[in-house]
């Protein structure tokens, strides 16, 4: 990306390489969480659970109905006081509100409820499960009996006042009758009307509070407990399932998120492209880490010819130039320290190669090396004689950057994917410039496997190893021009002059004339104005 292009605020392909990179952290905490799932589901085990079904009859209920008379019983059977009727009936001293917390009601069609109540043992689960239904019937049948009991009082007293406008309107009839001849026949015919009328009504009062007063048999008689309490059994399959299954969301969700952040806030570049540009190099190579656990039975050949393909890439660079060459390592030392004895071992096959050791660790002096391969530490005195050296030191925090351009006239970078963030990148490539050591190119250790990204830079040819050839190239043209020249040019035979002087003796006792620097070299007549 230029830099005349905006940077986007979070690059999606970093993260998603980020995250590639981070699987064993995040797989680990997912792995955590199924193993903290399944031991919750070992160690604290759900409480005993006992199941009961009832039948609840209505006294309005209707075909049509949608369920709001089940959901009412749903919500009654979640009241403080159905819950203490139920502790009641079994003497169980614990507070209803904690009751309250271990059942709970569902209706399953308009006129079945199912009740699941928690207990500390299976008996004791079933006891609940049992009080708790009977507590329930109870009331049921107790509030639908209350309303036929109000409904009958009101009936009779409606009846009670048809009787007082009855006997009222007897009077009146008897009144009228004692006038005798002068009684109005049409307000008796009126009175007898109305007297009929409240009659019919007192009778049909009767009869209605007379029903009401019975109640609702078949509510009483309909309402039971169809399924007895039973303790539901549970499978332990689909237990330890279940915890472990939310434990291991759980893990792989807070691996992904602090892998994620982690990512964001440490600002550790991953991908060629962005490794490139910070070192101000091109990525020449790429090496994989060495493969952990089973992994190396079958990756180990597979890292070898990796390494052996990247040193005979750096060993034609080396034979190319004469010039001293330099492995620094940011953050891979071992892989430093191969690619080096590789190297070597490539270069040999030309003459005496010295191998200055000047890592930390002394990590190349630990590897084997054979033919004209001498390892030896940085200021040993065979490093002034060797003819051809390959220098290994490390450019991590802490590094004596003056010492750099002792261990070799260029380098090149091994640089371990995410290890270094962006500003100790800039400084490796700021201190190097500033020693006069360019940078050769880099090599990549443990990339991600999917970056394709473009890792070379358009720019410093003169230090890339694509431009070496065209050097050498010219290098050799000069070469040979030069000679052209030499045995073209004219041979210039000496005269009798030039023969004298060379012979002339040199008087050396006259004494020499001296010298001023600001005096010029051939002395002019001086220019008369006119």
């Amino acid at each position: 990306m230029s830099a005349g292009q905006a940077q986007p605020l979070v690059d999606l392909q970093r993260l998603v390489v980020a995250l590639r990179r981070k699987r064993r952290f995040w797989l680990t905490t997912a792995l955590a969480g199924l193993i903290l799932g399944c031991a919750v589901a070992i160690l604290l085990p759900a409480p005993p659970t006992a199941v009961t079904k009832i039948i609840v009859i209505h006294p309005s209920d209707s075909p049509t109905d949608s369920g709001t008379l089940m959901r009412t019983d749903v919500a009654v059977l979640s009241t403080a006081n159905m819950a203490a009727a139920a502790l009641k009936r079994i003497n169980n001293p614990e507070s209803p509100s904690d009751f309250l917390k271990d059942y709970a009601g569902l209706g399953l069609t308009n006129n079945v409820m199912q009740v699941t109540v928690k207990g500390k043992s299976k008996d004791d689960a079933v006891a609940k499960a049992k009080a708790l239904a009977d507590a329930f019937i109870a009331d049921h049948t107790a509030r639908t009996q209350a309303a036929a009991t109000g409904r009958s009082k009101a009936l009779l007293q409606q009846r009670d006042q048809a009787q007082a406008q009855l006997a009222d309107i007897d009077n009146q009839a008897a009144t009228e009758v004692a006038r005798g001849r002068n009684s109005n026949a049409g307000a008796l015919e009126q009175l007898y009307t109305q007297r009929a009328s409240l009659v019919s009504k007192i009778a049909d009062l009767q009869n209605q509070a007379q029903q009401a007063g019975i109640g609702s048999p078949e509510v009483i008689a309909g309402t039971q407990i169809v399924d007895a309490p039973a303790v539901q059994p549970v499978s332990k399959l689909k237990t330890y399932g279940t915890d472990g299954g939310v434990g291991l969301a759980l893990g792989l969700a807070l691996g992904l998120a602090f892998a994620a952040v982690s990512a964001l806030v440490r600002d550790r570049p991953v991908l060629r492209r962005e490794i490139s540009q910070h070192l101000g190099a091109s990525v020449i190579a790429q090496v994989g880490v060495k493969p952990i656990g089973p992994a190396k039975l079958w990756r180990r050949s597979k890292a070898v010819t990796e390494s052996s393909r990247v040193a005979l890439t750096l060993a034609r660079a080396a034979r190319e130039d004469r010039a001293s060459l330099s492995l620094l390592e940011i953050g891979a030392a071992s892989t430093a320290a191969e690619l080096a004895v590789e190297l070597g071992r490539s270069l040999a096959e030309d003459g005496p190669v010295v191998l200055v050791d000047d890592l930390p660790g002394k990590e190349v002096s630990r590897l084997p090396v054979e033919g004209n391969v001498q390892v030896v530490e940085a200021g040993d005195p065979a490093v002034a004689r060797a003819v051809r050296r390959v220098g290994v030191g490390t450019a991590a925090p802490g590094t004596a950057w003056t010492d750099l351009s002792a261990l070799g006239a260029e380098a090149v970078l091994v640089v371990r994917a995410g290890f270094a963030n962006t500003q100790w990148l800039h400084t490796v490539a700021r201190q190097l410039a500033d020693c006069g050591v360019p940078i050769l190119g880099v090599v990549l250790v443990d990339p991600d496997p999917k970056d394709r990204t473009d890792g070379t830079l358009w720019d410093g040819l003169h230090t890339a190893l694509r431009g070496r050839a065209a050097v050498v190239a010219k290098k050799q043209e000069d070469a040979v021009e030069l000679a052209l020249r030499e045995e073209t040019k004219p041979i210039e035979w000496p005269t009798k002059r030039d023969t004298e002087r060379r012979l002339r003796p040199i008087d050396r006792t006259r004494p020499a004339l001296p010298v001023d620097p600001d005096a010029p070299t051939r002395r002019l007549k001086p220019v008369q104005e006119s």
